[in-house]
């Protein structure tokens, strides 16, 4: 082949090559650019709705790697290389790191479920999972618990959610419930009146709804008084430690006997 044979075969292949590399590189770059804008739009729709930064930035970031994929694949399909092996080897490397990861992923799910419906805050004190605690931080995995003897337990958002969650802070309120006995002799009348008068004074009870104080039960070897009182839920256990010591020393005061320990207390939530 002489040189203008060869001058002539290397133009024709760079006139059909050619077009197909600047219009991989054109594919490459515009796609880019829109995975990024895309990227950026979801996270500002993120944001404004209030979403929590963390899953923010993981989603976006997540959103950009699948559309910069799908420009990557397209723009080697552009220059002539065959894909579907690629896209079958991307789609096993996936499997498999999906059945690798199905536990995290399974925490991840389950954080971005919490994330979006929010069962609770941070600085709720919450039960779930076995356990108890004020909530210190949501993460993608985990949520983060304080005990109130101050120990810090971490729990998997798959196993937080994967039970029943109960909110002692959500509603505002709460209800605090006693139980006191008092002997057969003892009078009863006086007995309502103590009890009573010792949650009247106290101003952490709410008038909304109003405490009642009522003849409960007649036990084997005791007569039992319910007492119901709401409170806000920061008020909750001062309220009950006092009620408790108050009652004693004003029984004890008007000769009323305790026949045996007050019993537990039991919460309930405020429903409107």
């Amino acid at each position: 082949m002489d040189a203008s044979g060869l001058m002539a075969k290397v133009y024709e292949l760079l006139t059909v090559y050619g077009i197909k590399v600047v219009a991989a590189i054109v594919i490459f770059i515009v796609g880019r650019w829109v995975a990024k804008a895309i990227a950026n739009f979801i996270k500002k729709m993120m944001t404004k709705s209030n979403t929590d930064e963390t899953l923010v930035k993981f989603v976006g970031s997540l959103c950009y790697i699948a559309l910069l994929a799908f420009v990557i694949i397209a723009a080697l399909n552009q220059l002539g290389i065959q894909t579907t092996s690629f896209i079958a080897i991307l789609g096993a490397a996936g499997l498999a790191i999906g059945l690798a990861l199905q536990g995290s992923l399974g925490n991840f799910a389950a954080g971005v479920l919490m994330i979006i419906f929010k069962p609770f805050k941070v600085g709720d004190f919450i039960e779930g999972a076995g356990v108890a605690g004020t909530v210190e931080e949501i993460q993608i995995f985990t949520t983060q618990l304080k005990t109130p003897d101050n120990k810090t337990i971490i729990v998997p958002n798959a196993k937080m959610t994967g039970d029943n969650i109960t909110n002692y802070t959500m509603k505002g309120t709460r209800r605090v419930d006693f139980v006191f006995g008092i002997g057969y002799e003892d009078d009863i009348d006086k007995a309502r009146d103590v009890i009573q008068g010792i949650i009247a004074e106290d101003s952490r009870v709410l008038k909304d709804p109003a405490p009642m104080v009522a003849l409960s039960e007649l036990a084997d070897s005791s007569v039992n008084f319910v007492a119901r009182a709401w409170t806000s839920a920061d008020d909750y256990w001062g309220f009950y430690f006092d009620t408790t010591e108050k009652v004693k020393k004003q029984f004890d005061a008007a000769g009323i006997s305790i026949p045996y320990p007050q019993r537990d207390v039991h919460v309930y939530e405020h429903k409107q």
